[in-house]
């Protein structure tokens, strides 16, 4: 009697459908890992862009004139490239210069929401898409939301 060794062709299948699935999901998992690395890093650099603005200009109280390519020439960021989102993000000063803000574009949907679930100590107020938090969610499904970190001097 002759003894057959070796696996079928429909247990090979069934051991890459396996494989297959594994390196799905796997793949994902490491999507995910990356996206929220990618937003904890941002949130280091905001806070980081709101401390050297305070060191920067805080002393004078003042911050009318300020933006992104102020910061860059004063040496507070190292170059004008969002820390997330897109590239046309900005640094204003707001309430004839009592304050100021650190605006965020082009965030995704997911994006929009980390910011909102884990919210920045070192800001006053936050805003989505022109709204206040406190308010609800207001995210959009798009990837054209729009994140403002209010930072005010106490009065």
């Amino acid at each position: 009697m002759n003894q057959e060794r070796g696996a079928s062709i429909i247990e090979i299948i069934g051991v890459l459908a396996i494989a297959g699935i594994m390196s799905a999901a796997a793949i994902s998992m490491y999507n995910v890992i990356r996206n929220n690395q990618a937003r904890k890093i941002a949130s280091v650099e905001l806070e980081q862009i709101a401390k050297n603005t305070e060191l920067l200009i805080g002393m004078r109280g003042d911050y009318t004139g300020l933006s992104v390519d102020y910061l860059v020439s004063a040496g507070a960021l190292n170059n004008t490239n969002a820390p997330i989102g897109g590239n046309d993000w900005s640094v204003s000063s707001i309430n004839d210069g009592t304050g100021y803000s650190i605006n965020l574009t082009n965030l995704s949907e997911s994006e929009c929401q980390y910011f909102v679930a884990t919210p920045a100590k070192w800001a006053t107020s936050i805003k989505v898409n022109g709204v206040d938090t406190q308010t609800g969610q207001n995210c959009f499904s798009t990837k054209t939301n729009k994140i403002s970190f209010i930072i005010e001097q106490p009065k």
